[in-house]
């Protein structure tokens, strides 16, 4: 090798282990990581896109091209396909560190979307017009779980300006609601014709679960964050 190739080569290696490198290295990881369109987030944002679409085949009546079963049938398997990716960002963000700001505040909110649509989706439809007078109540404790933990979330947040994560009790919460919808959808299809058991009991018992844990999170959540409820401020 010549002296001059010598020379640049070790002009690069000395470069390349410089401190202004090295920075712009460091700045570029935490770029990435910071990156609100990383791959756990773009997950979560399937997930939410996911929620109309399921919404529609719950709703969608009897028709030449899907019978009501096989609606809730696909209904399912998008809800389930929704499921995943919650738990698939979750274990992407840790296992690669791209928590963000933007996957704490957006993964509990598809959570509720998911949830919450579905179980309105389930309520407006004539297929489970047997079950609406509890599906509705059911809904509605839902409904305002969410508001309220979602409120108490931004005002922690206003306070000291940190984003308050799912906790265990609300991804525990999150898991019993997927069981009810899936057993509401798929029950009598699946299960009470195989088992000869009465109609949707599996479904009461799934949403007395979802309905406790609901309330359940709730509580944890007030009791953990109440002291950011200032009435003379």
């Amino acid at each position: 090798m010549s002296e001059q190739n010598k020379e640049v080569a070790e002009y690069k290696g000395s470069n390349a282990d410089s401190p202004e490198n090295k920075s712009n290295n460091d700045n570029n990881a935490e770029k990435n990581k910071n990156n609100k369109v990383n791959l756990p987030n773009k997950l979560t944002i399937f997930r939410i896109i996911l929620v109309p679409v399921y919404m529609i085949f719950i709703l969608l009546p009897d028709n030449p091209v899907f019978s009501q079963s096989w609606s809730n049938i696909l209904a399912a398997a998008l809800v389930l396909i929704a499921a995943l990716t919650d738990l698939l960002d979750g274990i992407i963000a840790r296992r690669l560190k791209l928590i963000t700001n933007f996957g704490k505040l957006m993964d509990p909110l598809a959570d509720k979307f998911m949830v919450v649509g579905a179980m309105i989706a389930i309520t407006a439809s004539d297929s489970f017009s047997d079950i609406r007078f509890l599906t509705v109540w059911v809904t509605a404790i839902i409904f305002f779980r969410e508001l309220a933990v979602t409120s108490i979330r931004l005002v922690a947040k206003s306070s000291d300006e940190n984003v308050i994560a799912a906790n265990f009790a609300g991804k525990l919460k999150t898991f019993s609601q997927i069981v009810c919808i899936m057993t509401i959808l798929l029950e009598d299809m699946v299960i009470t014709g195989s088992l000869h058991a009465p109609p949707y009991l599996f479904s009461y018992i799934t949403m007395g679960i979802m309905v406790l844990l609901t309330l359940y999170s709730g509580f944890v959540y007030f009791k953990n964050y109440w002291k950011y409820i200032d009435p003379a401020k």
